[in-house]
């Protein structure tokens, strides 16, 4: 285990050669799989990413046995080439038939990578002599990299990277509104095409390092991970980068602490370990996050109402009130309601004197601004959505604790400042 730690520390001193070319290589495959693979996730396409991944094998045995030579740019031209055709397979079959699409993506992925295996399975009892690592693009090896193919990734990168940047605007609209890019004069067919060139150009460069069978994996996992974190598509786009990117060094770090363990997997490992974290951290769709967001929205509900008990039991006069008092004027439960009393006690909006609860003045004004929303939307909703006055308390009821400022300033400003509500009550203002 030590020494295994030890090769695994001694990978990031980047002191050979070959982990050089490796730690680069697979960081610029990677990265630029999870910038690509976001604008895959935001359309929603996300099983395209494993057509292409499975459907780019035949097309590099094709390449291999045209040239007899593992000529790292004509295998990816030829990958390129059937992956380009397996997406446009699955277009002519959905548009000219009544086969949907996901049987579509089944139908096209099987047969693709079915002749891929049987054209690899050839290409090694053929007696080829350049055929050696050939099957490493099944489950990728980053250790089969050289620097040439570390240049040549670079440049296609840096190609990708290029593109997502000159067409971000377009890239963007037709992932989420295609009716709408095409309304304003964007170019739809293009953009679509472009991006799947770029994609299935992606694909076919990431294979050498994750492989055919998991790129998929690693085209929309990084992307997936980051929404987790943002709801702005170009912190999405960086943070897919960043991921993948990390993952990549990882996994292929971890690969070289021992002698024929498959880059891939482990890359792949990396990058759901990240995913499995975000599930459960996220900043913005986080489980723990969401559930902490939850229970202080709910103490901020609780004590909002616990005021308006206070000022509806004395409509605008500071009175003290006991407990009981307090819990045959609500429908709290008395441990919520004691739960409450103290978070608003710590919060100074209310006090305790001879056994009595009262509002203090900050508490009082928070209670008179909770009041007035509930009141100014009974109002609206009475007078705008024709409800009876004895069918707008619920609705009220709900809608006060999220009516910001400036909504409450548009309807003070609709209804012309009133001041009782549709039960004749007064509408307390500042």
């Amino acid at each position: 285990m030590m020494e295994a730690f030890q090769e695994f520390i001694s990978f990031f001193r980047l002191t050979e050669p070959n982990v050089r070319v490796v730690f680069w290589g697979s960081l610029i495959l990677c990265a630029s799989s999870g910038l690509v693979g976001t604008f895959t996730f935001l359309r929603k396409r996300s099983l395209i990413g494993d057509v292409i991944s499975h459907s780019v094998l035949p097309g590099i045995c094709l390449a291999f046995l045209i040239g007899n030579e593992k000529n790292l740019i004509v295998l990816i031209t030829g990958a390129s080439i059937t992956g380009w055709i397996s997406t446009y397979l699955i277009d002519v079959i959905t548009a000219k038939s009544k086969i949907k699409t996901d049987t579509a993506i089944a139908l096209v992925l099987s047969v693709f990578f079915g002749a891929g295996i049987l054209l690899l399975t050839k290409i090694q009892h053929s007696g080829y002599g350049s055929q050696s690592g050939l099957d490493s693009f099944i489950f990728g090896s980053a250790a089969a990299m050289n620097f040439s193919d570390v240049k040549l990734f670079g440049i296609f990168g840096s190609l990708m990277i290029s593109i997502v940047l000159i067409f971000y605007r377009g890239f963007l609209l037709i992932s989420f509104d295609e009716d709408y890019a095409g309304a304003i004069g964007f170019p739809i067919r293009f953009l679509k095409f472009l991006l799947s060139v770029i994609t299935v150009i992606t694909v076919a460069m990431g294979v050498q390092s994750v492989g055919v069978v998991l790129m998929s994996a690693l085209l929309i996992t990084p992307a997936a991970t980051a929404r987790f974190w943002t709801h702005r598509v170009p912190l999405l786009a960086g943070l897919a980068m960043v991921f993948a990117g990390v993952s990549g060094i990882l996994g292929s770090a971890i690969s070289y602490t021992k002698a024929g363990m498959p880059t891939g997997p482990w890359i792949v490992v990396v990058v759901s370990f990240f995913a499995f974290f975000s599930v459960a951290f996220g900043s913005q769709k986080g489980i723990f996050p969401k559930w902490i967001r939850r229970r202080v929205n709910n103490k901020r509900i609780l004590g909002e109402n616990i005021l308006k008990v206070f000022y509806k039991l004395s409509e605008g006069t500071e009175s003290g009130y006991s407990l009981q008092e307090l819990i045959s004027s609500t429908p709290v439960k008395e441990a919520d309601l004691m739960n409450g009393l103290r978070i608003l006690q710590k919060n100074d909006l209310i006090g305790k004197a001879n056994d009595k609860w009262f509002l203090s003045e900050s508490g009082f004004r928070e209670a008179k601004s909770v009041v007035r929303k509930h009141r100014l939307w009974e109002l609206y909703l009475s007078k705008y959505m024709n409800l009876k006055a004895d069918h707008v308390h619920d609705d009220a009821e709900g809608i006060e604790h999220v009516i910001t400022a400036e909504i409450e300033k548009e309807l003070e400003k609709l209804l012309d400042y009133p001041t009782v509500d549709p039960h004749d009550s007064e509408i307390p203002y500042e």
